[in-house]
């Protein structure tokens, strides 16, 4: 039997015993392409197991397709939650991914090495050594299989869905989705389809079990924004702007299904993958949890509170900005206070928004909005103030990226830039270790741990110190 090279840290073996179980565990985890069928499936496909010498494994679907192979009709792969094989990449790969994810590779691949500090070739080396897939490559799967959701899920013309799913031209969605389906977008639609609502448009976002919406509705509620955000333990809602574009979105938890249903009540331009990845990372969808909680489990603190929530997750954030300044806001006040001083900042210097949505009346401010506000008279600390202008005039520029990034600004600290690693970069590896939570939780008795003392025992949670932190502020 031909071996596989398999550099992106699964074991060939291993992957067909878990497609020979039908191991569902798995899913997300890696595809499995067949060489006599030229199709490759999800680990718990209920087609017929394939011999093991008609079996490549690839991390991610981008991956069999740049090989040749096609998604299977039975199980979509496609549709499975993003391979966590790539939180095994580096920090240079993760960002890349994440900014395809939000349309950035328009510009091509020279533009996203640019704003990522590297040479075109080292990227693209560093996507075929750790991923599997080019950027380009990547960028084709991802919009032909969120045209095929479109296709699935809603009854748009092909034309918007070509166009929401950000193909510039009609004649290459065509042709993508002939390539990669083996039949023309038409084909491929259910004839039993139900009509959108006039104003609305609702997706079905898919997560991999198990997954802890209270725990995670919980915690946004807790902070929501008043007139921005409305937040129930049935259903999260906020006003966005998207472009020139403006209105509201709303999820909701499917019953008795793994995913979460989306409601989008704004014009749908090209923009519509860029939305449903910006609701993705907000709650978490693409992590792995068995995964996570298998690592965090060897722990002897960690492993009664991992065994007590496994599908906890790592709340997101619609904007980066809004949260770094909801973050600077909640500086050394409770979370209530800051609340309340975030929703009158948004009242006072915020867009107002006409909608029928009861409780959402207005935009969180821009950037530009706040850079020359008096954000001052709300009262708070002149060098907190100082500290959201300072920020506001930098992203009105360019947007902020990384930890780094942040600490180079007055006002924002280590936990502050370790906070918003978490939540708006999506970095599962991130820890405030000088957060005074955590410090309580990890206490012997009445001393609390140094912030030294708890970045030093966090070394052992790596690569998921963001979800340790989770569990450990629920504990309390």
């Amino acid at each position: 039997m031909v071996r596989q090279a398999m550099d992106w840290g699964m074991d060939v073996d291993g992957c067909y015993q878990a497609v020979a179980a039908r191991d569902r565990r798995f899913e997300g985890r890696f595809v499995v392409a067949v060489t006599s069928t030229r199709v490759y499936c999800r680990p718990g496909c209920p087609a017929p197991i394939p011999r093991q010498k008609n079996t490549r494994f690839y991390p991610c679907a981008a991956a069999a397709e740049e090989a040749g192979f096609r998604a299977c009709m039975r199980c979509r792969p496609d549709a499975s939650p993003g391979s966590p094989a790539w939180l095994g990449t580096s920090a240079t790969v993760q960002r890349a991914l994440k900014l395809i994810a939000e349309g950035q590779l328009e510009g091509g691949v020279e533009q996203l090495a640019d704003r990522l500090g590297v040479g075109a070739r080292h990227l693209r080396r560093l996507f075929a050594a750790q991923v599997g897939a080019s950027p380009n490559a990547i960028a084709r799967t991802r919009r032909a299989h969120f045209a095929r959701k479109l296709i699935d899920e809603t009854a748009l013309p092909m034309t918007e869905v070509a166009a929401c799913a950000g193909y510039a031209s009609l004649r290459r969605f065509n042709d993508d989705i002939r390539d990669l389906f083996r039949r023309p977008p038409r084909e491929l639609r259910s004839a039993h389809r139900v009509a959108e609502p006039g104003d609305a448009l609702t997706l079905r976002l898919p997560w991999k079990p198990p997954y802890d919406w209270a725990a995670l509705i919980g915690f946004l509620g807790q902070r929501a924004i008043t007139g921005v955000e409305r937040v129930e333990p049935s259903f999260y809602q906020r006003t966005v702007r998207v472009g020139e574009h403006t209105g509201t979105i709303e999820v909701r938890p499917l019953d008795g299904q793994p995913a979460l249903s989306l409601t989008l009540r704004l014009p749908i331009e090209r923009d519509l993958l860029g939305i449903v990845e910006r609701v993705s990372a907000l709650f978490d969808l693409r992590a792995d949890p068995l995964a996570i909680a298998a690592h965090l489990g060897r722990d002897r603190k960690l492993a009664p509170l991992v065994a007590a929530r496994p599908g906890l997750r790592v709340p997101g954030a619609w904007d980066a900005f809004e949260l770094m300044v909801r973050a600077i806001l909640g500086q050394q006040i409770s979370v209530a206070r800051a609340s309340v001083l975030t929703g009158n900042l948004a009242a006072r210097f915020g867009t107002p928004i006409a909608h029928a949505t009861p409780g959402l009346t207005h935009l969180f401010p821009t950037p530009a909005e706040l850079a020359d506000a008096d954000v001052a008279s709300l009262g708070m600390p002149r060098a907190r103030a100082n500290a959201i202008r300072t920020l506001a005039a930098s992203m009105a520029v360019r947007p902020l990226e990384s930890e780094e990034e942040l600490l180079t600004l007055p006002g924002i600290g280590p936990w502050t830039a370790a906070y918003v690693a978490m939540r708006a970069f999506g970095a599962p590896d991130a820890f405030p270790a000088a957060d005074l939570g955590l410090r309580k939780a990890l206490a012997r008795g009445a001393k609390l741990p140094s912030a030294r003392e708890v970045e030093r025992r966090s070394h052992a949670w790596r690569p998921f110190r963001a979800y340790a932190a989770m569990h450990l502020w629920r504990s309390l």
